[in-house]
């Protein structure tokens, strides 16, 4: 019976090589017609034919149709990316070195062409995936493996990520724990079933049916009993995964360094070189700019509206906290009565409070207008601030900007997060802006924080463009 593995790497195979084939051949058609030749007796279509196959070849040589990135997203296009570029770098070097004179406009369509259906076509197979594994599907059948609280973790975290493709199916727990397990332990209202103890995890695996040991805390079993486990799994079918217990550190941050045979993982401390910041600011100056261009007659269309339809500016200011701890002011439409702030305590009293001890939100505000509920809904209040991108105060993308209030109430390490410019979006936008616990909002902006990319700017950029068209919470 086939995997599940090797079934996913060959529908992406057959995928591939369709959407490659298509592109390559029917780019040479539009380019150079049908009976073209690179040479005599050397038609055109045998070039595409070794274009395509190399093309396919090298996407696989990249590891982008590897199980262990599907569902990832940003991982799986980056690689795909880069097998693409580098194969058309190599196809020109080799062109040049040999004198091949290769129609360069014919590579030109091909790429980009073939590389946008490429990534489509993989965002379209990682939704199916993400729906299928959400069901329970094309998942691998893991079996968690420490102490009762490390486990408990682990398969919370598992359960609430199922695109992470893993269904734990067991635990086994040290022997002085399994009286205390009860038989089971709770992951999300789930019960995962306690299969055994330390001395019989092989047994374990094999009555479970599991195909990977997730070792959650290994501070309990020995190194000596670790490596039998790793050399009694079957080679190919059963997998072996370390959970090193650090919380959202991302990919660059860490290093694997074998010292004495031992795998040291070395995590490095978050640093911002003046590089990074100037690709962050320019960034922000070139997409803030352009959009204050493109959207100023949805400005002035809103500011009218707002003026209209309640007393007070079209604007709203109000203080925040940015970067090392600065105050400034904040524009967004107003979308409130213009006494807000001063009915903020006598409402406070008869609301139901969302959000969370620090950020406090009131449901169904009676404060906001009309209008105002429609702008909050699709976030339209917050455009103008843009203009705080601009000048320099807040960021595209970044941690929350908060009230001095809020400031007040955190503890040491949240000031963490002032490492940074607020932004206008960010991991709290996507993540469940004011349904997030207090701790999942700090956990998101330092892991943000800690492991900044400009691709990660882009994918939070491309969320909150969903999260916007398909609007729910509007307490922000």
């Amino acid at each position: 019976m086939r995997s599940w593995r090797k079934s996913i790497s060959l529908i992406l195979l057959l995928s591939d090589l369709a959407i490659i084939t298509v592109v390559v051949f029917v780019t040479q058609v539009m380019w150079l017609g049908f009976g073209a030749e690179f040479r005599d007796d050397l038609p055109y279509w045998l070039i595409s034919t070794l274009i395509a196959l190399a093309w396919v070849w090298s996407l696989g040589l990249n590891d982008s149709r590897s199980h262990r990135i599907l569902g990832s997203g940003w991982t799986e296009q980056l690689r795909v990316i880069s097998a693409s570029l580098r194969l058309f770098g190599v196809i020109a070097i080799i062109a040049y070195l040999a004198k091949a004179d290769l129609a360069r406009g014919f590579l030109l369509l091909s790429l980009p062409i073939g590389l946008m259906a490429l990534l489509l076509s993989r965002a379209a197979w990682r939704g199916w995936l993400r729906h299928r594994r959400a069901a329970g599907a094309y998942a691998a059948k893991a079996l968690l493996v420490g102490t009762t609280s490390s486990v408990t973790h682990l398969a919370n975290e598992l359960r609430a990520s199922p695109n992470a493709g893993f269904t734990a199916i067991g635990v086994c727990l040290p022997t002085a724990s399994l009286g205390d397990a009860g038989g089971y332990i709770s992951a999300r209202r789930e019960r995962i079933p306690v299969v055994g103890d330390f001395d019989n995890i092989i047994a374990a695996m094999r009555d479970t049916g599991a195909d990977t040991l997730v070792i959650a805390s290994a501070n309990e079993i020995p190194a000596a009993q670790l490596k039998r486990i790793s050399w009694s799994l079957e080679a190919g079918h059963q997998h072996l995964v370390l959970s090193p217990g650090i919380m959202d550190v991302a990919g660059p941050r860490m290093h694997i360094r074998p010292v004495a045979g031992l795998p040291l993982i070395h995590v490095e401390t978050p640093s911002f070189s003046h590089g990074q910041r100037f690709v962050k600011r320019s960034f922000d100056l070139l997409i803030s700019g352009l959009s204050i261009v493109i959207l100023s007659p949805l400005f002035l269309i809103l500011s009218l509206i707002v003026r209209a339809t309640s007393h007070g500016p079209a604007f709203f200011l109000q203080e925040r906290v940015g970067r090392g701890g600065r105050h400034f002011r904040m524009v967004k439409f107003r979308s409130m009565v213009v006494d807000a702030e001063e009915q903020l305590e006598e409402v406070r009293n008869q609301q139901v409070g969302l959000g969370n001890e620090v950020m406090f939100k009131l449901r169904d505000d009676p404060r906001i207008t009309k209008v105002g509920r429609v702008m909050r809904k699709f976030s339209l209040d917050e455009l103008p601030q843009l203009f705080n991108v601009f000048a320099g105060s807040m960021s595209l993308v970044g941690p929350r900007p908060p009230l001095p209030r809020e400031v007040e109430m955190y503890a040491a390490h949240v000031h963490r997060r002032f490492l940074m410019k607020p932004g206008i979006t960010g991991p709290w936008q996507v993540g469940g802006r004011s349904t997030l616990s207090w701790e999942e909002t700090v956990r998101l902006d330092l892991s943000y924080v800690e492991n900044w990319s400009l691709a990660n700017d882009l994918l939070i950029l491309i969320k909150t463009v969903r999260v916007v068209l398909a609007p729910g919470d509007t307490a922000h």
